[in-house]
């Protein structure tokens, strides 16, 4: 009797083992995967499409965009969501972050999430008025501790890639340059090329035709590195070591989704961001493909949540 209960329960563990890799192994997908993503319309819509396209063909199967108002309601969303790798969501750092700035957001971003890659990353562009009378990050830096307050900066809203940009600016600079805070991104850059505001972490997207018009004189970029899109402008880093901000758009699924799942939308998602056409089609909306790996993409929200956590904490931002 124990050697045939023994053999029952092998039976059950083999077949239990076979069931999982049938249903998380190959055969996966075996139907349309929503793709969650924050507003329409805007880089991140953008985005989600022109993977949810490309991803639709590698897959065999539809991959479409289901777009939520912005906030937190995407994550919570996919936080809520059957974790079978048919729900995945983009997202940039305000799922990470926004904990930090809001109470009672209705998921934990590094419990609620199974991390697959960073999709893409975009830097913002550190530019000044013309009449300013600086050409370097030193120089500017310099002329603000010598006018504490005189200078200022202004975004759309609080807690935004521009704002921390400017904020970490300030904090490791040790200069005062006053945060003008602006309902929606129109007025702030016409006060900025209209000379009523001298300074802007804007992004590229947003900044760069201004600066190819001469209305704008771009100084140096916040992401570590150089970015390929923009060559011949430095870092703000090598002036101020330890600056560092990156815009990132990356990808999610809930919770518990199973690692063999995890790892095929991670070499899928890898695949199709390797894609000329892909690169080069969001390369005009100022992005650039990554495709890292979920440990990179893990890393990158401890760093973010340790560097401009201390910022928001410090300053007392509310997104």
């Amino acid at each position: 009797m124990k050697i045939l209960r023994l053999g029952v329960c092998v039976f059950s563990v083999a077949s239990m083992v076979l069931g999982a890799n049938a249903v998380f192994g190959a055969d996966y997908p075996t139907k349309s995967i929503r793709m969650l993503c924050s507003g329409r319309g805007g880089g991140m819509d953008f985005t989600a499409r022109l993977i949810a396209q490309a991803l639709s063909g590698n897959l065999n199967q539809r991959v479409y965009v289901d777009n939520r108002p912005s906030g937190v309601i995407p994550g919570q969303v996919t936080s809520q969501a059957k974790p079978d790798g048919y729900t995945v969501l983009i997202a940039g750092s305000a799922l990470w972050l926004l904990p930090l700035m809001r109470d009672n957001v209705p998921y934990d971003p590094m419990k609620d999430f199974s991390p697959i890659t960073v999709a893409v990353t975009s830097t913002n562009i550190l530019a000044v008025h013309p009449s300013l009378p600086v050409k370097s990050v030193k120089e500017l830096i310099a002329l603000a501790k010598a006018r504490p307050g005189d200078l200022n900066f202004g975004t759309a809203g609080s807690g935004s890639a521009s704002h921390l940009a400017g904020e970490l600016f300030k904090a490791l600079a040790g200069v005062n340059i006053v945060w003008v805070n602006y309902k929606a991104p129109g007025p702030a850059i016409m006060d900025l090329i209209a000379g009523r505001m001298q300074v802007t972490f804007g992004s590229a997207r947003s900044t760069k035709a201004h600066v190819d018009a001469g209305k704008l004189k771009a100084l140096a970029v916040t992401s570590p590195q150089r970015s390929p899109l923009y060559p011949d402008l430095p870092t703000i880093a090598s002036a101020l070591p330890g600056y560092e901000l990156v815009a990132a758009f990356a990808m999610f699924a809930p919770a518990k989704t199973p690692a063999p799942i995890i790892a095929r939308l991670n070499k899928e998602f890898a695949a199709v961001l390797k894609g000329e056409d892909l690169k080069k089609r969001l390369a005009k909306g100022g992005l650039v493909t990554v495709g890292s790996s979920p440990e990179q993409l893990t890393a990158m929200m401890k760093s973010d949540i340790a560097r401009i956590g201390k910022v928001i904490k410090d300053v007392g931002i509310k997104g």
